[in-house]
């Protein structure tokens, strides 16, 4: 099946859906609005949301629009692999950050954002590239969600690419911009159950629709030799391992999994985040298998462009019945991501860069609010300006990848090791920045020695990964010996041939690059040693009374929140 266009709703078909999308999540955000917001309940809703809440909510938001183009993208291109390279190290990157969530909570119980913990611990320029990092996440999200927005209306409607980005846009901000974080959370929820129960009857119904199982087995001849091995080397190293890399990365760096972590009660950190693990996982593995059903019939993506591939598998088998859900599923998924983009970015301006730098501890809750809630109305701005040019953001993604996983060591390591310093955390992160660069791009030579130096602190950032993930489940001891295991592995297997994938070598460089750096200059340092009680101290409320209305979001729906 290769049709030669796809099914386009009316105009007026498409905007009645997008009002009811949009109107919807705003009458919902109408319940819990106050008419005295407070500058805790805004940033993490006075760190008191339920497990039912949370663990929603954290699905919802690492479900966004790219992860069902190219998780499609993944099954058509490496086949039967495909799908579990990109959902599973993908719901990995939930579950890792629970182990040092754990950490990050008992130093810092009311902590709004990680930047708050590290300014505590270190002070502002460490704080700052934190923050600077997650600045430059979410904005790139925001883009890449109102992208997608607008590539979905242009395709299924008569309506322009720049209609869909605006729309999608200022439909987000309409209900975000009150409650903040508290709206994304109940939203969220609302939109993560539409979301499972439309994909749970779109997946099957392509799935039938295209012959059913014998049609899917007797396809399995059009795939190549890689394709069919579930164990193939070419998905291993061109995605599992890059991703695998990303895993803590995305965990550590990412202030929308952060600023869940620190507004969920701390009593339901643990199920909260081993349940939105497999809501995730098994979500996105449904979403990439649309993609390996397309390969297995030998579809060619309309155009060439992949991202074509589900809407044109949706469009050519179902009814427009089935065309107008996978829509709203789409708009779903790509609008509890951006709502936790702006959430995200309103709690940095708020409590990283007003109430520690420019308030410098003496914040104004009221001030806050009115920065966290102009922060939204300029990053929306932001967003749709730069989604509409429908700019080239890979380079920029490129770098913010790199950055967090410059800071992942340096972070961790502050909050468990009372060596490290300063100078010692911001030094190793631009060093591992400047490394990561070369390597990417290739400014220097990785055909002779410097390609060599570079495997080696590849080699040594794959043994810190390894080690890290076994720490955080099973102590210091075994993940000393988990990583010196993996950097002996690396050093016997990886060197001579890593440096042929760039973009693993290149992330495997800033790991190994920034751990070396920061355990050299805190060993070497004669600061004093820190002392960990201080941070508990330091970082607090901004509100000095808890609003006792977020019961309202606690309690609903009824049997998920907190006890």
């Amino acid at each position: 099946m290769n049709s030669e266009s796809l099914y386009q709703f009316s105009t007026l078909t498409v905007v009645l859906l997008l009002l009811a999308f949009y109107g919807g999540t705003y009458l919902m955000t109408l319940g819990i609005r106050k008419k005295n917001e407070d500058a805790d309940a805004f940033m993490v809703s006075n760190h008191r949301v339920g497990f039912g809440m949370g663990a929603a909510s954290m699905t919802a938001t690492w479900i966004w629009a790219a992860s069902f183009y190219a998780a499609a993208t993944s099954g058509y291109t490496y086949g039967v692999s495909g799908p579990i390279h990109y959902g599973l190290w993908g719901a990995l990157m939930i579950l890792f950050i629970y182990p040092f969530g754990r950490r990050f909570r008992k130093l810092a119980p009311n902590a709004h954002t990680l930047g708050e913990l590290i300014h505590a611990r270190h002070g502002a320029s460490s704080q700052l590239i934190l923050a600077l990092s997650n600045v430059l996440g979410s904005v790139i999200s925001l883009m890449v969600n109102f992208t997608a927005a607008g590539a979905l209306v242009s395709v299924l409607s008569p309506l322009s690419f720049q209609a869909g980005v605006i729309i999608a846009g200022f439909g987000v901000l309409l209900y975000t911009l009150w409650s903040g974080f508290r709206a994304s959370v109940m939203t969220d929820f609302a939109q993560l159950v539409a979301l499972m129960a439309i994909a749970i009857v779109i997946i099957p119904a392509v799935f039938f629709a295209m012959g059913g199982p014998s049609e899917l087995v007797a396809g399995l001849g059009n795939l190549t030799v890689e394709q069919a091995n579930f164990f193939s080397m070419d998905a291993i190293l061109n995605q599992g391992a890059p991703f695998f890399v990303a895993v803590l990365a995305y965990a550590i760096g990412n202030q929308t999994i952060s600023q869940r972590l620190f507004a969920v009660n701390e009593d339901h950190i643990k199920p909260t985040f081993l349940t939105a693990t497999v809501g995730y996982g098994a979500i996105v593995i449904g979403l990439g298998m649309i993609g390996l059903m397309a390969l297995t019939l030998g579809v060619e993506p309309l155009n060439g462009d992949m991202n074509n591939l589900i809407p044109q598998m949706v469009s050519g088998y179902l009814p427009p019945i089935f065309i107008a859900l996978f829509f709203i599923l789409v708009i779903g998924s790509l609008s509890s991501t951006a709502d936790s983009d702006l959430s995200a970015l309103s709690a940095i301006m708020m409590a990283d860069v007003y109430g520690k730098n420019i308030a410098r501890g003496k914040a104004d809750p009221k001030r806050m609010l009115l920065v966290g809630r102009l922060t939204m109305i300029i990053a929306t701005v932001v967003g749709i300006v730069f989604a509409s040019f429908s700019l080239d953001i890979l380079v920029m993604l490129v770098f913010v990848g790199a950055l967090w996983g410059a800071i992942v060591f340096p972070v961790i390591a502050s909050c468990f090791w009372n060596r490290v310093t300063n100078a010692a955390f911001t030094t190793s992160v631009l060093v591992a920045m400047v490394l990561f660069c070369a390597a990417r791009f290739e400014l220097i030579s990785l055909a002779g020695p410097g390609g060599l130096v570079f495997e080696l602190l590849a080699c040594i950032g794959g043994g810190v990964i390894i080690g890290l993930m076994v720490f955080g489940f099973l102590g210091r001891t075994a993940g000393f010996i988990a990583g010196a295991l993996a950097l002996v592995a690396m050093l016997i297997f990886a060197t001579g041939f890593l440096r042929d994938y760039t973009v693993l070598l290149a992330s495997l460089t800033a790991y190994g690059a920034s751990t070396l750096v920061c355990v050299v200059m805190s060993l070497t340092s004669r600061e004093e040693r820190f002392d960990f009680d201080t941070i508990s101290q330091r970082v607090g409320d901004y509100d000095e009374t808890p609003n006792l209305d977020d019961d309202k979001l606690e309690g609903a729906p009824a049997g998920l929140a907190t006890q």
